[in-house]
């Protein structure tokens, strides 16, 4: 029975479609009517279809605009009769509150620009305790002290109003004091029995936790010890198992056959090998001493081989001093060959200086002899 996989149905469905678009791309170019025509009407009805589509949904978006902008001017123009209605309601309440509490009469300075201030004015004087009687209005006089009784009779109860209501101050102080004390001592004596409870139920924890975690570990103790018991008679019977292979076995037999591995005849089981034989040891022996003479042999030719080298070596060695040597000689040769150069050349530099300086001089000497001849001849022109 075969079973149909999803990459099978995939590549089944891509062949499906290619053969499909295939037909309908031969029924296009083999169809004698499409072809005269030059066109594809259900192309162009599907672009139709579409544009329409397209259209209709740009009118539903611009409608759906349309209505979103009448419902925000709708918004706004209630918006703006609200701001407006609230603007008239806040200057009515403005006007009200100041023709009720804000009238002119009620400023301070209206004394100064009332126009019936004359006629709102008290007489002169309207008795001995007039308050307007100063000493510049000349209606009362130094020691007319005509209310003293009634004053101190009003100082007196006065005072004594002061002092209860002292008395009654320093009471509630002392009430109020007593009882923040009291509040004070109840909080401290119920935080003090608080902690109390709470030590005592720390203590009981401590208690049951100490009495567990005892309970624990002599549980563990025991265990412990129970396994360490087992432990150790199982170790006693591995040793004396162990021993008694040891003695039986071919490890201390001192056979040379039971350390040979079953790799070779040339390879042993490091843990069972007893040593090597004499035969095996004369032979290590004698491969030791070819080793040695072998090593001696080689040491000799390494000697003669620096030896060589060193020899060599000298040689070049002397062979460039010599070179050096020559080449010395021949420096100081030709040093010598151009110090004779440059003192012929000094002398003759010397020789050109000392001519040029007579010539000089020469010149010099005919040049004052005609200054002098011209001097001389100078008087007798004149």
């Amino acid at each position: 029975m075969d079973v149909v996989q999803p990459n099978d149905l995939e590549q089944a469905f891509c062949v499906a479609r290619r053969r499909h678009a295939e037909l309908c791309r031969q029924n296009q170019i083999f169809n004698a009517r499409n072809r005269i025509l030059g066109g594809d009407t259900k192309t162009w009805d599907i672009q139709v279809c579409d544009r329409k589509i397209k259209e209709a949904t740009e009118k539903a978006r611009h409608e759906t605009f349309a209505a979103e902008l009448r419902h925000n001017d709708k918004m706004m123009c209630i918006l703006e009769n609200r701001e407006r209605r609230g603007r008239r309601h806040l200057c009515k309440a403005l006007h009200d509150f100041q023709q009720s509490f804000q009238k002119p009469e009620l400023r301070r300075e209206f004394d100064l620009s009332d126009p019936l201030a004359r006629r709102r004015e008290f007489p002169a004087r309207q008795g001995d305790n007039d308050a307007r009687n100063t000493v510049s209005g000349m209606q009362r006089f130094m020691g007319e002290d005509l209310n003293f009784h009634a004053r101190q009779r009003f100082q007196q109860e006065q005072n004594r109003e002061w002092f209860l209501q002292q008395q009654r101050e320093r009471k509630k102080a002392r009430a109020d004091q007593k009882r923040a004390e009291d509040l004070y001592t109840e909080a401290r004596l119920q935080f003090d029995q608080t902690a109390q409870d709470l030590q005592h139920r720390e203590r009981a924890t401590r208690r049951a936790v100490s009495a567990a975690v005892k309970q624990f570990n002599k549980t563990q103790a025991s265990e412990l010890a129970e396994r360490k018991s087992l432990e150790k008679k199982q170790e006693q019977e591995d040793d004396l198992a162990h021993i008694s292979n040891l003695l039986r076995g071919d490890l201390l037999s001192e056979d040379p056959q039971q350390a040979v591995s079953s790799f070779g005849p040339h390879r042993v089981v490091p843990d069972r090998w007893k040593g090597m034989s004499q035969a095996q040891l004369g032979h290590i022996r004698l491969v030791q001493q070819q080793q040695m003479q072998e090593k001696l042999r080689l040491q000799e030719e390494e000697r003669q081989r620096d030896a060589d080298w060193d020899r060599q070596r000298v040689e070049r060695a002397r062979a460039e001093v010599l070179c050096e040597r020559q080449q010395r000689r021949q420096q100081r040769d030709l040093r010598r060959a151009l110090d004779g150069s440059n003192r012929s050349l000094a002398a003759e530099q010397l020789r050109q200086e000392r001519y040029s300086r007579v010539r000089i001089n020469s010149k010099k000497r005919a040049a004052l002899r005609d200054i002098t001849e011209r001097q001389a001849r100078a008087p007798g022109l004149c």
